[in-house]
């Protein structure tokens, strides 16, 4: 069903990662994408969407624990930011680019030809499917492992650059200190079906359109936006 050339890429995929799998094809699901399965359906084959459900989970509560852990004397609004720093699309797919998985993957023909920010949320999606992968085949102790090792290691740094700051309350901040108007937000556009859309928010000051994000909630596309704006503005 598969070719010989897909098995070598999924065992160099172990090798990087160190995680044997004692099921392949659950490996393997976990890089297939909906449209593969949709443009395939005489295969049979299963999607990642509810490993990705399983995987998004089991890293919420490996990281929650770890901050909570790591960072006692930080307020819970403090932890929420570093947490939604770690585990938001950028730093999913900045994951994804080091493990290779963009070569891993199973898409329709009119997806495969996608390179842009879509191809983002897939790579960002699939760390999440391999996480739920990990937990299905290994168990959690393993999974814990996963995330240690390539998305818990970025936590230094995102502390030490203060990138887990709320950009949204900062942009406020200096939006009322600089020009005396509060931002206001709205969602220019959604994408995607209902269990996996993406959002595009833009952030105004009145009727000016500072700048837009994205994101897969529209929490984490307004934020992307307040980063932006802080950017044009030289607000950083």
């Amino acid at each position: 069903m598969f070719e010989d050339e897909d098995e070598k890429k999924l065992e160099e995929f172990e090798e990087r990662t160190g995680v044997r799998f004692n099921d392949k094809k659950l490996l393997r699901q976990a890089f297939i994408h909906r449209s593969y399965v949709n443009e395939n359906r005489s295969r049979r084959l299963k999607h990642n969407e509810r490993l990705e459900f399983l995987g998004d989970a089991v890293l919420e509560l490996v990281v929650t624990n770890y901050l909570f852990n790591r960072y006692p004397e930080k307020t819970e609004g403090d932890l929420t930011a570093l947490r939604s720093a770690l585990v938001n699309t950028s730093s999913l797919f900045a994951t994804a680019k080091e493990l290779s998985l963009n070569e891993l993957l199973y898409l329709s023909r009119g997806e495969s030809r996608d390179e842009g920010r879509a191809r983002e949320y897939i790579l960002a999606n699939v760390v999440e499917a391999l996480i739920g992968a990990v937990y299905l085949d290994k168990g959690f102790s393993e999974a814990e492992i996963f995330v240690e090792k390539f998305i818990l290691k970025r936590v230094e740094e995102i502390v030490k650059g203060k990138l887990w700051i709320d950009a949204k309350s900062y942009f406020q901040e200096k939006a009322q200190e600089m020009v005396g108007e509060t931002p206001a937000y709205k969602v220019i556009e959604e994408e995607g079906p209902d269990h996996n859309k993406v959002f595009t928010s833009g952030v105004y000051l009145k009727e000016e359109l500072i700048a837009s994000g994205d994101g897969k909630s529209k929490q984490e596309a307004e934020q992307k936006a307040a980063e932006k704006a802080l950017e044009k503005k030289s607000w950083k």
